[in-house]
């Protein structure tokens, strides 16, 4: 079985947990593209990861089922994401939050015109409440289910859809397709 397929498993006192050093290499890739498409900002990724792994650290051997490893992963991601941004709305306000070109978030090889839209876009998203930023990302960037959503975001699966929506039509408004 090649590494990437090897069982994440650790016997310790009886129970079989997944290696930190082992989930780190496996999901570190994909924690850094969550982080980024949820905040937005290349110069944040490194320290969110950092962080994510380091709650991962404190919390693997409690963690029941090893196989879900990958979406605990994305909940610890989407938690400091929140607070992250949380605190970046409070910098805004008091005027010392840096301006951020989010062309970076596009492939090189996207046209001028995605370059323009994905810059727009995460602008407007720095507009908007923290809580329906993360369902619309999440939903609409990361393409996950709305079940999926609602769990990560701790809501309903009403308020994520309500959320989702409040967003979709602020773009739709603020871009001119309203």
């Amino acid at each position: 079985m090649p590494r990437s397929q090897a069982p994440l498993r650790l016997v310790e006192g009886g129970e079989a947990t997944p290696l930190l050093e082992d989930v780190y290499r496996r999901y570190c890739r994909y924690v850094g593209a969550v982080v980024l498409r949820l905040g937005g900002r290349r110069g944040e990724v490194d320290d969110l990861v950092q962080e994510v792994f380091v709650e991962a650290a404190r919390g693997i051997r409690h963690l029941r089922e090893p196989q879900a490893v990958k979406g605990w992963l994305a909940t610890i991601a989407v938690r400091l994401v929140r607070r992250r941004l949380r605190v970046r709305r409070v910098w805004r306000l008091l005027g010392i939050d840096a301006e951020v070109d989010y062309a970076g978030l596009v492939d090189p090889g996207a046209s001028p015109h995605d370059k323009l839209l994905v810059r727009s876009v995460y602008r407007l998203l720095d507009e908007v409440a923290v809580a329906d930023r993360l369902a619309f990302t999440l939903h609409t960037i990361e393409g996950e289910r709305l079940e999926e959503v609602a769990r990560l975001c701790r809501c309903s699966l009403a308020t994520a859809k309500r959320r989702i929506a409040r967003v979709q039509r602020t773009l739709e408004e603020r871009m001119g397709d309203g």
